[in-house]
């Protein structure tokens, strides 16, 4: 794992490109602090940087950036290509290699990625690796510069022209180093920022850098021309998706379990292989105890595992996942944060995720990077199951309660919406803590009128996708947020434009794989972990295992009112259902109590009215409106807030 980093630039006015790179450089150190190289066409104004994390081969041999074997290709990458022994040997084991290939320097993936591009080309290179990637590669030969994202997008890639100069980079700091660079804001992304909590690709915090999207390609030829081509796919969810439907399994229950297993065992061995110390991530819910299960099933001694805790209960995964490392008999060390710690870390978010950034586990998710990091090198996650194996509620909750929305017309439902709202979240708490002794189990909810409000939310809604959008999104499409810009046209603004799948569950499962995963999830591990220079793999991600997925039924990942049935089936051959049979608890901190106690004098700092006017990007009114009815306690707004303060803090240190 590591950083990379470059510019094209024909601009005979930078003094010294050597040394701007090693500016830019050193701001990704974070990423790649064992190793630093440069290298440089001045010719063809081509300047690659590279940081280096060594996890395999860790000799001066897997130095980068790297010339291929004939010399005409040089690499500056990010990443891990775990089939890599197995591309080395069927390159040994070919005909027709190249004259000029004299045996293999070093055992690095990085070396066989040049080998195998040299041998095939880089289209189908890109489709025998098995990895998480982001690279650069310059062909001398035809002088083109290719980019390339992994094609879950779990490895990072911004790019883009400004002021005569072209930019890539894992992270936007490097960017913000070179002298040219001029990081306006694009008010479009902020507006996306603010619904989502992230920024989804292509877009990216500042105007015309963009994020590559996951499984695309994008070569820019010399003489190079500030006129972008469009991104190439050469692997996409939505494709699999078809294709997995078209062609289902047809197995039965027995032999989807074994089948399964046999892919995950697979990708996990895979996800093991290092020169470096490795462990788990270990929360104690079926993702994470899946993947720690078949590592020590894996291994001949116990697999480290890493969880934090915290003294607030119905925040607190500790327990579980102690127990189950009790039972896997792993090594297992936990780390119990004190409030102040977590908030502590508070303010090092706008640097660590360099763009504003507000889904709130990324603290818990930091605390646990922190920790493991100072026992491997390396730690395997569980993320990704909830999306491809259907584990969130919504695919569950929202195609009853589409079809029961259905029952009214729509000028009722507006009106029902408008009548849920007529009491604020603490009243309607109230009114049914009053009606407890005569109503029945079912209706007994703790937050009854935050649920309640959450309807009143999406009641209004004119289509399944509508619904889903409502579901996912904080500021609604209405709120005036960001100074002078007007509302999207779209439904689901900023999310790839995909024809909707004929079941509902199954749609929402495709937009969160294109959408949520790897704008907000998988930037939020790749930014913690990588902050303390820790590599995370993903196992449950392999694209064999989401190939899979998409020709199951769903009725094996959703069945009698469980998500992720069959991945349930597979971890109860390792672990006893007992272990992991509880309500699903998201990796969260107690965000509207804080908001409201020790962060309140920080949130009022940064919601200044005043300021907030006098920087030009957000209307406070309607800001200032959710801070007071937060802090009255009537109403809780902790995600609305937090992605304004994260924005805010984001934008103080731009200064």
């Amino acid at each position: 794992m590591c950083g990379i980093v470059g510019f094209i630039s024909q601009n005979s006015n930078l003094n010294d490109p050597a040394k701007t790179l090693e500016s830019m450089c050193e701001a990704l150190h974070h990423r790649g602090p064992n190793d630093r190289g440069q290298w440089m066409d001045r010719t063809a104004g081509v300047y690659f940087g590279h940081t280096r994390l060594s996890i395999i081969d860790l000799s001066p041999m897997g130095h980068q950036p790297m010339l291929s074997p004939t010399g005409r290709y040089v690499i500056s990458y990010n990443g891990e290509i775990y089939n890599f022994a197995a591309l080395r040997e069927e390159l040994d084991n070919s005909s027709g290699r190249t004259e000029s290939f004299d045996g293999w320097k070093g055992h690095s993936d990085t070396e066989v990625i040049l080998a195998c591009i040299e041998q095939w080309g880089l289209a189908q290179a890109l489709e025998r690796f098995i990895g998480m990637f982001a690279f650069a590669l310059w062909d001398r030969k035809e002088r083109t510069l290719h980019l390339a994202r992994d094609r879950m997008g779990i490895k990072p890639l911004y790019y883009g022209w400004q002021n005569d100069t072209f930019f890539f980079g894992s992270e936007l700091k490097p960017l913000r180093h070179h002298p040219v660079f001029s990081g306006e804001i694009d008010r479009t992304a902020l507006q996306l920022y603010m619904l989502y909590a992230y920024i989804p690709p292509p877009h990216s915090i500042y105007q015309n850098i963009f994020k590559l999207p996951p499984g695309n390609l994008i070569s820019i030829p010399a003489p190079f021309s500030h006129q972008l081509p469009e991104p190439t796919p050469y692997w996409t969810v939505e494709q699999v998706a078809h294709d997995g439907l078209a062609n289902p399994f047809s197995g039965n229950d027995q032999e989807a379990i074994d089948q399964l297993d046999h892919l995950l065992r697979d990708s996990v061995r895979l996800r093991m292989i290092a020169d470096v110390p490795f462990g788990a991530f270990l929360s104690g819910g079926i993702d994470s105890s899946t993947v720690t299960a078949l590592m020590q099933a894996e291994s001949v001694s116990p697999v480290k595992t890493f969880s934090i805790g915290f003294a607030e209960k119905d925040y607190n995964e500790a327990e579980y996942a102690k127990a189950v490392a009790r039972h896997l008999n792993t090594d297992h060390t936990e780390l119990y944060v004190t409030p102040k710690q977590a908030r502590d870390v508070i303010p090092k978010m706008p640097t660590l995720y360099d763009e504003p950034f507000s889904d709130s586990s990324q603290i818990p998710t930091f605390l646990v990077s922190e920790l493991t990091q100072r026992h491997v090198k390396v730690s395997l996650s569980g993320d990704g199951g909830d999306e491809v194996f259907g584990g969130y509620n919504r695919y569950m909750m929202s195609p009853n309660l589409w079809r029961r929305m259905n029952l009214f017309p729509p000028p009722l439902r507006r009106a029902g919406s408008k009548l849920c709202t007529a009491l604020s979240p603490a009243s309607w708490d109230a009114l049914f803590h009053l009606l407890d002794p005569i109503l029945p189990a079912s209706l007994r909810h703790s937050n009854i009128g935050d649920k309640i409000h959450k309807l009143a939310e999406v009641l209004p809604a004119r289509s399944r996708r509508d619904l889903f959008f409502r579901m996912i999104t904080h500021w609604g499409l209405g709120e005036k947020l960001v100074q002078g810009q007007s509302g999207f046209s779209s439904i689901t603004p900023g999310l790839p434009a995909i024809a909707p799948l004929e079941n509902y569950s199954q749609d929402m499962m495709l937009m969160d794989l294109t959408g949520y995963l790897p704008g907000d999830i998988l930037t939020k591990v790749d930014r913690a972990s990588m902050g303390v220079s820790l590599e995370t793999r993903v196992p449950l991600l392999d694209h064999r295992v989401v190939e899979f997925a998409w020709r199951l039924p769903l009725s094996m990942k959703i069945r009698n009112g469980k998500s992720k049935w069959l991945l349930r089936q597979v971890l109860s051959r390792y672990i006893p259902d007992a272990l992991i049979e509880r309500p699903k608890m998201g990796f969260s901190i107690p965000l509207h109590q804080w908001l409201r106690g020790p962060l309140r004098d920080w949130a009022e700092d940064l919601l200044d009215e005043k300021r907030m006017r006098d920087e030009g990007y957000l209307n406070p009114e309607p800001i200032q409106k959710k801070w007071r009815e937060h802090l009255s306690g009537k109403f809780s707004w902790p995600h609305h807030l937090w992605a304004v303060l994260m924005f805010q803090s984001w934008l103080r240190q731009q200064d």
